[in-house]
C-alpha cells in the first residue's frame, strides 16, 4: 500500500468513526457524568431553530494556543447544541456569525473601535452588532482568555434556552484571583478527597501528562476559575524540589491557554528539608536568599507562576513562630522572594493554639488581628467562610470587616469534609450566600462580607477567593453527579458574589442534565433546600463540630479520645444537665466581642440570637422557649427529624424523574439518596440518644424512635456500616 491509499484509508476509517461515534450519541449516549455541564447535546428543536439563524458561522481571525482552543470549543460546543456542523472561518460572509476575539488578533473587531478599558484583562463584551452588512454577533475582549470567558457565556446562554437576538451583554469579575485549593498529596492520595485519587498522577510527569488535564483546565474556564493551587497546604517539602518543579510545569503548560495559573503550597521548613539550612528563620539572611534563589528558580520553568500558598504554625506545621517570629515576619519574608516577578503569597488564617480556657473560634482574630496594615502589598489572607472549620453552619468569620488594611479572601470548602462527604447531597451556594451576604457592620449598615472581600469597602488592590476542590480520579470527578454542582457553584460566585443560589441551580441542571421545565423545578428546589436538610440532620440550631474523629464521617457527639481538647466534640458542644452550648458570651470566653457592635448586641443577647445560631453562642436550658413556643429540647429534636423527613422526601422526588433523567445517572444518583437516608436517621438517633442523657426529656411527638441503642451507634462509625 503506497502513502496515498493510506492516507486515504486513515481519512476513511476516521471518517466511519466519527459518524459511528456521531450516530451512537444521538441515538443512545451512557452518562457517566465525565463531561459534566459542557455536555452539549442537542437543544429541543423549537430552539434549535431560533438559533440557527444566529449561529451560522464561528469567525475566529488569528492564531495562538488559546485561540485555538477558544475556537475548538466554540465550534464543537455550537454544532453539538444545534445538532449539525457549524463551520470555522476567518471572514464575515455569512448573516449570523458569531465573531470572536481582541482588538489586536482580529481586524474585525478592532474596525468596530469599541472602548473596552473598562473590562480589565478578563471581562468581555457580547453584543448583537452589523459587519460588512451583515447581522453578526460579537465577542470582543482585552485579552484572548477574556474572550474565551465571553465564548463560554454564550454557550450558556444557548444551553439554557436564553434569547440572543438582541445581545448588549458586559461583563467582568468581581473578584481577580478565583482558585481552587487541591489538598493533594504526592502519593496521588488527596487530603479530604472523597472521589478517587489525584488528578496530577505525578508519578507519570512530566513525560506523561493526562489528556484529562486539559479538560479540568477547561472545566475551570467555563466558569472563570483562573488558579489552581497544585499540592496540600499540609506541604511536603519535595513538591519544591527540581523533580517536582518540572511536573508542575508541565501542568502549568496545559493549563496556559485557558487562563489556569498554576500556584504550590510551600512548607515553611523547606530550606532545611531541601537546602540543607540549619534554620528557616525568616530573619536569617541566608534563609530568605535560599527562598529568593528558589522563587527565581520557579518563575524560570513557569513564567505565569502565581506564588505560594501557606499554612503555617497551625496543627502541627512549621512556621514562622517556631523561631519565636510571627506571622508578618513569615509572610512578608516569602513575599519578598516572589515580588520581582509579580508573584503573591496566601498566608492562610487557619491558626490556633491550644491553651487552657481559650476559645478556638477566637483563635484566627487573636493571632492576626493586631497585625493589620503589618502584611506586604503582595500577601493575601486566606480567612475561612467561619471561625471554626468548615461546619455545616458557622457565623461569619469576624476577620471579615476586621482588618481594613489587609487583604483578605475568603476560603470555602467545595469538598463537603463535615457535610457527609460524597454521599450526601448539600448545595453549597446558600451556605456561602449566607457568608457573603452576612453585614459586618464593618462601617455601619450594608457593610457587606461581599463588600469586604471584593474591595469596595476597603478598596483593597488584590481580592480573590479561594475553595478546596472536590475533584478527584473518579469518572464523574466529584464521587457523585449531584455534587458537581459544587464546583460550578463556586465559580459562579466567584465570579460574580452576588448571583442567586436559585440561578445556579437552574443553569446547572438546564446543562448538566435536563432542560424539561417540570424536571428542572424539581431538581432546583431539591438543591436550594439541601443544605438546610443536612444542617437539620447534622448539626441544627448552632451546633458544630460533633462529627466521628479523623475521617469526620457521621455522628459522634461523645467522641473524646484525640488528645486535644479542642478535636474533641464535647469541646464544641458542652452539653450538660443545664442545658447544650458554648457561651461565647461575656459570662463565657466573650469571643462575641470580636464582632462589630450591632451584630455583637444581636449575637450575645440570647432572645435576639438568631435561633439557627443559638447554640454556638448560648448555652441555652433545656426548657428554653423559642420563638415557635416549644421548649428548646424539643425544638431540637423536631429539626433532626425534619431533617430525615426532607431527605426521604427528596428521594422520592429523584424517583419521579426516571425517565427523564438518563438511567446511568439516575440509578447512580437514587443510590446516593439511599445512602444519605440511611446517615440521616444514624445522625437523628445518636444525635438525640446521647443528647438525652444530659435533658432526661422524653422526644416531643412526630419524633421517630430510634433503632438502635446509644451504645450500638457507638460501637462503630458511620463509615464502616
Amino acid at each position: 500500500m503506497n502513502l496515498q491509499d493510506k492516507r486515504r484509508s486513515v481519512v476513511i476509517f476516521t471518517l466511519f468513526f466519527v459518524f459511528v461515534g456521531f450516530s451512537l450519541g444521538n441515538i443512545s449516549r451512557a452518562e457517566d457524568g465525565y463531561r459534566l455541564w459542557l455536555r452539549y447535546e442537542p437543544l429541543p428543536e423549537s430552539i434549535r431553530q431560533q438559533y440557527r439563524s444566529r449561529v451560522s458561522a464561528i469567525v475566529v481571525q488569528g492564531t495562538s494556543p488559546t485561540l485555538n482552543a477558544l475556537r475548538d470549543e466554540f465550534v464543537t460546543g455550537c454544532s453539538g447544541l444545534l445538532g449539525t456542523q457549524i463551520p470555522a472561518t476567518d471572514t464575515v460572509n455569512l448573516a449570523g456569525a458569531v465573531v470572536v476575539g481582541t482588538a489586536k488578533s482580529s481586524p474585525l473587531i478592532a474596525r468596530l473601535n469599541w472602548s473596552l478599558t473598562e473590562l480589565g484583562t478578563e471581562g468581555f463584551r457580547l453584543r448583537s452588532a452589523t459587519m460588512n452588512g451583515r447581522a453578526v454577533t460579537v465577542i470582543a475582549a482585552n485579552s484572548e482568555v477574556g474572550a474565551f470567558y465571553g465564548v463560554f457565556h454564550f454557550l450558556r446562554l444557548l444551553q439554557t434556552g436564553q434569547p440572543i437576538n438582541k445581545l448588549d451583554v458586559s461583563q467582568k469579575p468581581r473578584l481577580q484571583l478565583r482558585m481552587l485549593n487541591h489538598w493533594d498529596n504526592l502519593n496521588g492520595s488527596i487530603e479530604r478527597g472523597y472521589a478517587g485519587r489525584s488528578l496530577w498522577k505525578w508519578e507519570e510527569l512530566p513525560d506523561k501528562v493526562d489528556d484529562r488535564l486539559r479538560d479540568y483546565a477547561r472545566i475551570n474556564a467555563s466558569i472563570g476559575v483562573n488558579a489552581t493551587a497544585l499540592n496540600n497546604v499540609n506541604a511536603n517539602s519535595r513538591s519544591l524540589s527540581a523533580e517536582y518543579l518540572k511536573k508542575a510545569a508541565a501542568i502549568a503548560n496545559v493549563f496556559r491557554p485557558y487562563g489556569v495559573r498554576v500556584f504550590l503550597s510551600a512548607r515553611f521548613s523547606a530550606p532545611i528539608e531541601l537546602g540543607g539550612l540549619k534554620t528557616a528563620d525568616p530573619f536569617d539572611p541566608a534563609v530568605a536568599e535560599w527562598w529568593k534563589k528558589k522563587a527565581d528558580e520557579i518563575y524560570q520553568l513557569i513564567p505565569d507562576f502565581g506564588g505560594f500558598l501557606v499554612k503555617a504554625n497551625s496543627e502541627g506545621q512549621p512556621g514562622p513562630r517556631t523561631y519565636n517570629r510571627n506571622h508578618v515576619d513569615g509572610a512578608n519574608m516569602l513575599a519578598a522572594a516572589v515580588a520581582p516577578h509579580n508573584g503573591i503569597v496566601i498566608w492562610r488564617a487557619f491558626v490556633y493554639d491550644m491553651k487552657e480556657g481559650y476559645d478556638r473560634a477566637a483563635a484566627a482574630y487573636d493571632n492576626l488581628q493586631p497585625f493589620d496594615g503589618k502584611f506586604a502589598a503582595n500577601v493575601l489572607l486566606q480567612v475561612k467562610n467561619g471561625p471554626i472549620d468548615f461546619q455545616p453552619r458557622e457565623p461569619f468569620h469576624p476577620l471579615f470587616g476586621a482588618m481594613p488594611k489587609t487583604q483578605v479572601i475568603p476560603e470555602f470548602q467545595i469538598t463537603q469534609e463535615y457535610l457527609g462527604q460524597s454521599n450526601n447531597l448539600a448545595f453549597l451556594a446558600p451556605m456561602w450566600r449566607e457568608v457573603f451576604d452576612a453585614d459586618t457592620y464593618a462601617k455601619g449598615k450594608g457593610s457587606t462580607v461581599t463588600k469586604v472581600v471584593d474591595g469596595s469597602l476597603y478598596k483593597q488592590k488584590i481580592t480573590g477567593i479561594a475553595g478546596v476542590a472536590n475533584t478527584g480520579s473518579d469518572r464523574n470527578w466529584t464521587g457523585q453527579d449531584l455534587t458537581q454542582s459544587n464546583w460550578y457553584a463556586f465559580g459562579r460566585l466567584a465570579w460574580n458574589p452576588d448571583v442567586s443560589s436559585k440561578q445556579i441551580a437552574d443553569e446547572w441542571i438546564r446543562m448538566t442534565f435536563t432542560t424539561d421545565a417540570k424536571a428542572v423545578a424539581t431538581l432546583t428546589r431539591i438543591l436550594t433546600e439541601s443544605h438546610e436538610a443536612v444542617v437539620d440532620y447534622m448539626t441544627p440550631l448552632g451546633l458544630n463540630h460533633i462529627m466521628w474523629g479523623g475521617h469526620h464521617y457521621g455522628p459522634a457527639p461523645w467522641w473524646n479520645r484525640e488528645g486535644r481538647a479542642d478535636w474533641n466534640p464535647p469541646y464544641f458542644h458542652r452539653a450538660d444537665e443545664k442545658g447544650l452550648g458554648f457561651d461565647r458570651t461575656k459570662s463565657g470566653s466573650n469571643s462575641v466581642a470580636q464582632y462589630h457592635g450591632p451584630v455583637r448586641e444581636v449575637f450575645a443577647n440570647l432572645q435576639t440570637c438568631p435561633e439557627n445560631l443559638i447554640v454556638w453562642f448560648h448555652h441555652v436550658p433545656w426548657d428554653y422557649q423559642l420563638k415557635s413556643g416549644r421548649i428548646f429540647w424539643d425544638e431540637l429534636a423536631l429539626h433532626y427529624q425534619r431533617g430525615v423527613d426532607w431527605v426521604r422526601s427528596a428521594r422520592k422526588d429523584w424517583a419521579a424523574l426516571s425517565g427523564v433523567i438518563d438511567a446511568e445517572r439516575h440509578a447512580a444518583v437514587a443510590k446516593k439518596f439511599e445512602l444519605q437516608e440511611r446517615d440521616a436517621i444514624v445522625w437523628r438517633d445518636s444525635c438525640l440518644l446521647y443528647f438525652q442523657t444530659f435533658s432526661k426529656r422524653p422526644l416531643p411527638a412526630g419524633v421517630e424512635k430510634p433503632a438502635k441503642t446509644l451504645d450500638e451507634y457507638k460501637a462503630k462509625s458511620l463509615l464502616n456500616w
